[in-house]
This record gives structure tokens, C-alpha cells and sequence, in this order.
């Protein structure tokens, strides 16, 4: 399971507080809340964080985190709010094209499947 997010500040400061979070059961961080709820452990910042993407803090950013959030989402594996997760026809087709991640193996054809059950109507009245 996945946590995204982003920072504006130092890495070690983001870990840190979420480390906090962690130890002393703070309900501010759904990263601390997830290993707590789940019963993990909080291990050292290179087993546990890694930076996806450096840029800026304002829109790229924002649409960065979105993105990951979105694709880890359609993975089932993600611990982020679920509701944020909004329909987004260019992350969609990203998605769907993601070789790296082997996502076409498994979501794709999900996809083929739910669309080849749609086609099939028009299909027959040709």
C-alpha cells in the first residue's frame, strides 16, 4: 500500500512528522494512521518514502500528486482518501499505457473486458 503526497519543505522534516505522528498516535497523518490501524511498523526514511518526482510547489506539483494518487488508486493500493479520486480521462489513458508498472496486465484488460462487453451490441446490429 501506498501513501502520496507532497512537500514543500526538506525530507527529513516530512518524515519527522509523520514519525511523530506515528509515535505518539496523532490522528494528522493518514500515513501514521495507516501503520497504526494496520499494525506496522515505522521503518528508516529509505525503506519507507521514496521521492517520486521533484519539481516546484504550485499546480505541477499539485497535478503530480494527483496523478500518482489517482494511479495508485485504479492498483487498489493506495492509503489516501479514495473520495479525492475523481474521474481524469488523460491520467486514465496514462494509466492504461503504463508498461513500468505492469499496470496494462491487470487494469488494462479489465478495461478491454469492460469495453469489449459495450461493444459487443454494436457489434452484432452491423
Amino acid at each position: 500500500m501506498k501513501y502520496t503526497g507532497q512537500t514543500g519543505r526538506p525530507f527529513k522534516i516530512q518524515f519527522q512528522e509523520h514519525f511523530l505522528d506515528f509515535e505518539y498516535g496523532n490522528r494528522k497523518s493518514s500515513f501514521a494512521q495507516h501503520l497504526i490501524h494496520n499494525g506496522h511498523s515505522f521503518g528508516p526514511t529509505q525503506d519507507i518514502m521514496d521521492v517520486v518526482h521533484i519539481t516546484r510547489k504550485g499546480r505541477t506539483m499539485d497535478t503530480l500528486e494527483k496523478f500518482y494518487i489517482f494511479r495508485e488508486t485504479k492498483l487498489n493500493n493506495q492509503i489516501n482518501d479514495k473520495l479525492t479520486v475523481k474521474p481524469n480521462v488523460i491520467f486514465e489513458t496514462i494509466v492504461c499505457h503504463d508498461h513500468c508498472r505492469g499496470i496494462r496486465n491487470s487494469y488494462t484488460q479489465e478495461r478491454q473486458q469492460s469495453a469489449s462487453v459495450l461493444q459487443d451490441p454494436l457489434s452484432s446490429s452491423q
